[in-house]
Protein backbone atom coordinates (compact mmCIF):
# COMPACT_ATOMS: atom_id res chain seq x y z
CA UNK A 1 0.00 0.00 0.00
CA UNK A 2 1.60 3.93 -0.63
CA UNK A 3 1.80 5.80 1.82
CA UNK A 4 -0.40 9.35 2.21
CA UNK A 5 1.85 12.30 0.90
CA UNK A 6 -0.42 15.62 2.14
CA UNK A 7 1.45 17.69 -0.55
CA UNK A 8 0.03 15.32 -3.08
CA UNK A 9 -3.56 16.15 -2.18
CA UNK A 10 -5.71 17.62 -4.58
CA UNK A 11 -7.03 20.89 -3.87
CA UNK A 12 -9.49 23.01 -5.28
CA UNK A 13 -8.34 26.83 -6.23
CA UNK A 14 -10.95 29.50 -6.11
CA UNK A 15 -10.56 33.10 -7.06
CA UNK A 16 -11.63 35.72 -4.68
CA UNK A 17 -15.30 35.33 -5.25
CA UNK A 18 -14.71 31.92 -4.37
CA UNK A 19 -15.19 30.55 -7.68
CA UNK A 20 -13.61 27.42 -8.73
CA UNK A 21 -10.77 27.75 -11.19
CA UNK A 22 -8.81 24.83 -11.28
CA UNK A 23 -7.25 21.69 -8.97
CA UNK A 24 -3.69 21.51 -8.19
CA UNK A 25 -1.45 19.40 -5.84
CA UNK A 26 -1.27 21.11 -2.28
CA UNK A 27 2.59 22.14 -2.52
CA UNK A 28 1.81 24.42 -5.76
CA UNK A 29 -1.32 25.57 -3.97
CA UNK A 30 0.99 26.67 -1.15
CA UNK A 31 4.40 27.47 -3.34
CA UNK A 32 1.91 29.66 -5.26
CA UNK A 33 -0.01 31.23 -2.32
CA UNK A 34 -3.29 30.27 -4.07
CA UNK A 35 -7.16 31.12 -3.04
CA UNK A 36 -8.40 27.29 -1.58
CA UNK A 37 -11.16 26.43 0.49
CA UNK A 38 -10.83 25.27 3.91
CA UNK A 39 -13.42 24.37 6.68
CA UNK A 40 -13.34 25.45 10.36
CA UNK A 41 -15.07 23.38 13.47
CA UNK A 42 -15.04 25.31 16.50
CA UNK A 43 -15.77 22.27 18.83
CA UNK A 44 -17.10 23.46 22.62
CA UNK A 45 -18.04 21.30 25.29
CA UNK A 46 -21.06 22.15 27.51
CA UNK A 47 -19.63 24.16 29.23
CA UNK A 48 -19.11 26.78 26.51
CA UNK A 49 -15.05 26.40 26.59
CA UNK A 50 -13.32 25.57 23.16
CA UNK A 51 -10.76 23.08 22.20
CA UNK A 52 -7.90 24.26 21.60
CA UNK A 53 -5.17 22.70 20.15
CA UNK A 54 -1.43 22.38 19.25
CA UNK A 55 -0.17 21.92 16.24
CA UNK A 56 3.00 19.59 15.36
CA UNK A 57 5.74 21.41 14.01
CA UNK A 58 5.46 19.23 11.02
CA UNK A 59 2.47 21.44 9.73
CA UNK A 60 2.83 23.52 6.34
CA UNK A 61 1.32 25.96 8.03
CA UNK A 62 1.71 28.29 11.25
CA UNK A 63 3.63 25.02 12.74
CA UNK A 64 3.68 24.80 16.26
CA UNK A 65 1.55 27.37 16.65
CA UNK A 66 -2.14 26.64 18.79
CA UNK A 67 -4.80 26.45 16.41
CA UNK A 68 -8.94 27.25 17.81
CA UNK A 69 -10.10 24.76 15.70
CA UNK A 70 -10.18 21.62 13.74
CA UNK A 71 -10.12 21.54 9.99
CA UNK A 72 -8.14 22.07 6.79
CA UNK A 73 -8.21 22.29 3.35
CA UNK A 74 -10.83 21.13 1.01
CA UNK A 75 -9.83 18.62 -1.47
CA UNK A 76 -10.98 18.43 -5.07
CA UNK A 77 -14.50 17.14 -5.23
CA UNK A 78 -15.13 17.71 -1.94
CA UNK A 79 -17.99 19.80 -0.39
CA UNK A 80 -17.12 22.08 2.67
CA UNK A 81 -19.55 20.32 5.29
CA UNK A 82 -17.66 16.52 3.92
CA UNK A 83 -14.12 18.56 4.38
CA UNK A 84 -15.64 19.43 7.83
CA UNK A 85 -16.46 15.66 8.84
CA UNK A 86 -13.02 14.27 7.31
CA UNK A 87 -11.04 16.99 9.27
CA UNK A 88 -13.31 16.63 12.51
CA UNK A 89 -13.11 12.49 12.58
CA UNK A 90 -8.81 12.47 10.93
CA UNK A 91 -7.51 15.10 13.89
CA UNK A 92 -9.76 14.72 16.84
CA UNK A 93 -11.24 11.24 15.87
CA UNK A 94 -14.97 12.75 15.91
CA UNK A 95 -17.28 11.08 13.82
CA UNK A 96 -21.32 11.42 13.83
CA UNK A 97 -21.85 14.77 15.74
CA UNK A 98 -23.92 17.66 13.98
CA UNK A 99 -22.21 20.43 12.82
CA UNK A 100 -23.91 23.86 13.09
CA UNK A 101 -22.99 26.45 9.83
CA UNK A 102 -21.50 29.62 11.71
CA UNK A 103 -20.34 31.72 8.62
CA UNK A 104 -17.72 31.78 5.51
CA UNK A 105 -14.85 33.89 5.69
CA UNK A 106 -11.85 35.64 3.74
CA UNK A 107 -8.75 35.51 5.11
CA UNK A 108 -4.93 36.12 3.96
CA UNK A 109 -1.45 36.89 4.89
CA UNK A 110 2.03 36.39 3.58
CA UNK A 111 1.91 32.75 3.65
CA UNK A 112 -1.97 32.37 3.21
CA UNK A 113 -5.14 32.68 1.22
CA UNK A 114 -8.17 31.15 2.20
CA UNK A 115 -11.98 31.18 1.92
CA UNK A 116 -13.36 29.28 4.88
CA UNK A 117 -16.57 28.01 5.89
CA UNK A 118 -16.70 28.23 9.78
CA UNK A 119 -18.86 25.81 11.86
CA UNK A 120 -19.42 24.26 15.38
CA UNK A 121 -20.47 21.20 16.98
CA UNK A 122 -20.44 19.74 21.06
CA UNK A 123 -18.19 17.13 21.98
CA UNK A 124 -16.82 16.39 25.03
CA UNK A 125 -14.22 14.03 24.28
CA UNK A 126 -12.68 11.39 24.59
CA UNK A 127 -10.61 12.56 21.83
CA UNK A 128 -8.21 10.48 19.25
CA UNK A 129 -5.66 13.31 17.99
CA UNK A 130 -3.62 12.36 14.77
CA UNK A 131 -0.22 12.22 15.77
CA UNK A 132 1.05 13.91 12.81
CA UNK A 133 -1.21 16.91 12.96
CA UNK A 134 -1.64 17.35 16.73
CA UNK A 135 0.86 17.34 19.37
CA UNK A 136 -2.12 18.19 21.80
CA UNK A 137 -5.04 20.17 22.65
CA UNK A 138 -7.52 21.03 26.30
CA UNK A 139 -10.57 22.74 26.55
CA UNK A 140 -10.16 26.48 27.46
CA UNK A 141 -12.66 29.72 28.05
CA UNK A 142 -12.55 32.52 25.32
CA UNK A 143 -10.80 34.62 27.62
CA UNK A 144 -8.01 32.75 28.72
CA UNK A 145 -7.63 31.95 25.16
CA UNK A 146 -7.14 35.68 24.47
CA UNK A 147 -5.05 36.00 27.46
CA UNK A 148 -2.68 33.28 26.07
CA UNK A 149 -2.76 34.39 22.51
CA UNK A 150 -1.02 37.40 23.68
CA UNK A 151 2.49 35.48 24.92
CA UNK A 152 1.85 32.28 22.59
CA UNK A 153 1.31 32.05 18.95
CA UNK A 154 -2.48 31.46 17.63
CA UNK A 155 -3.08 31.04 14.18
CA UNK A 156 -4.18 34.15 12.84
CA UNK A 157 -7.12 32.89 10.33
CA UNK A 158 -8.08 31.65 13.91
CA UNK A 159 -7.63 34.67 15.55
CA UNK A 160 -10.19 36.37 13.13
CA UNK A 161 -12.94 34.17 13.44
CA UNK A 162 -12.92 34.48 16.80
CA UNK A 163 -12.84 38.21 16.70
CA UNK A 164 -16.16 37.63 14.05
CA UNK A 165 -17.91 35.54 16.60
CA UNK A 166 -17.38 38.02 19.21
CA UNK A 167 -19.08 40.70 17.19
CA UNK A 168 -21.15 38.51 16.70
CA UNK A 169 -22.09 37.59 20.10
CA UNK A 170 -21.99 41.76 21.19
CA UNK A 171 -24.40 42.55 18.39
CA UNK A 172 -27.00 40.10 20.20
CA UNK A 173 -26.48 37.18 17.28
CA UNK A 174 -26.34 33.58 18.68
CA UNK A 175 -23.23 32.58 20.23
CA UNK A 176 -22.81 28.43 19.16
CA UNK A 177 -21.09 27.44 23.03
CA UNK A 178 -24.16 25.18 24.35
CA UNK A 179 -27.93 24.30 23.75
Amino acid sequence: MKAHNPAEEPVQIVDRQNRPVEVVPRHIMRQRRLIHRASYILVFNRAGELFVQKRTMGKDIYPGYLDVAAGGVVLAGESYEDAAARELAEELGVRGVELRFLFDQYYEDADNRVWGRVFSCIHGGPFILQEEEVESGRFMSLEDLRKLSRSRPVTPDGLMLLDRLSARESSGGHFPRSR
